[in-house]
């Protein structure tokens, strides 16, 4: 079973690119979100065992991101009703594809959560453990990460890691802190662009030096995404591409948690690294053709027909 712990939202988007949201504007949603509830999603939809520890409030936002959710395929059972409210994420893109957020986290269900006996027995079901940067910030996941990784690693499973850095949350107490540690017990990194050289302290555009220091931490496989242009799976002194997919964008929020559920399923199944790839770069440029950060996401046969 793969496990993922953290925030599930709901998410408000602007109907028109723009700056900030200091001005009355045309608002479309409630969608599902949270980007640890994404990869639990498209996981499952192609076919995973997957279970997440989160919260939602009683409410109506909380209803529609679990019945999304359990439709899925998500084992819910270690997600609690709070009394605070389900998360929310108001986003609006700007003209140069930028995001602005406005989130409600820390203080909505998902973040006052205090994992109980059904996320200790989703931690002991667990052989594989997804960890989200984005999800850090919260300290109950911070301390259940930390926590959960090395029994599941002793017990021979494994642990990916997508840093999904977020300017919103970065200089949240103890994240830079919580990100290194997770990524010295990380089997399989994601970052994106530039993440590769930030969480590695090396110089932008220095692929050999990242890879060197992610070695030396133990990382065994580095899963470089490049957005449109595609995806670079470096292992064990080999390295292959995968080209992205030409296709119509019409909101790219959600892809690379898409893009690494679908590898990381991939390489769970025993897939030739890269063929898992290229369906990783499938799943994210199908999770970009439809609006909302889960729309997208495709079925396994939908992977299939798109890829055939």
């Amino acid at each position: 079973m793969i496990l993922v712990a953290g925030e599930i939202l709901v998410e408000i988007m602007a109907d028109a690119p723009g700056v900030g949201f200091r001005a009355p504007i045309a608002l479309t949603g409630p969608y599902p979100s949270g980007a640890p509830a994404i990869f639990a999603a498209q996981a499952a939809r192609l076919g995973a065992s997957v279970a997440m520890i989160s919260a939602v409030g009683r409410d109506d936002f909380g209803a529609v991101t679990l019945d999304r959710l359990r439709a899925d395929g998500v084992d819910m059972s270690a997600v609690s009703l709070g009394d605070r409210p389900t998360g929310t994420a108001f986003v609006r893109y700007r003209t140069d594809g930028g995001r602005d957020f406005v989130f409600n986290l820390r203080h909505a269900a998902c973040g006052a959560l205090r994992p109980g006996k059904a996320a200790a027995r989703a931690v002991a079901a667990a052989a594989h453990l997804h960890v989200m940067g984005s999800s850090l910030p919260i300290p109950w996941v911070r301390r259940l990460v930390l926590t959960a990784a090395p029994q599941i690693k002793a017990r021979g499973g494994t642990v990916s890691f997508d840093p999904n850095l977020r300017r919103e949350v970065m200089d949240s107490p103890g994240m830079a802190e919580a990100m290194q540690a997770v990524l010295g017990m990380t089997d399989v990194f994601l970052p994106s662009g530039e993440e590769l050289w930030l969480l590695t302290g090396t110089r932008a555009g220095d692929d050999a030096a990242a890879l060197a220091d992610l070695r030396a931490r133990g990382v065994g496989l580095v899963v470089h995404k490049q957005g449109a242009a595609g995806a670079r799976v470096h292992a064990a002194g080999t390295s292959a591409f995968c080209p992205g997919f030409a296709v119509r964008e019409v909101d790219p929020t959600g892809a690379g948690d898409c893009f690494g559920a679908a590898f990381v399923t991939g390489w769970r199944a025993g897939l030739p690294l890269p063929e898992a790839l290229r369906r990783a770069c499938a799943a994210g440029a199908l999770a970009v053709t439809r609006r909302g950060p889960m729309e997208g996401a495709p079925w396994a046969a939908e992977l299939n027909a798109f890829l055939a």
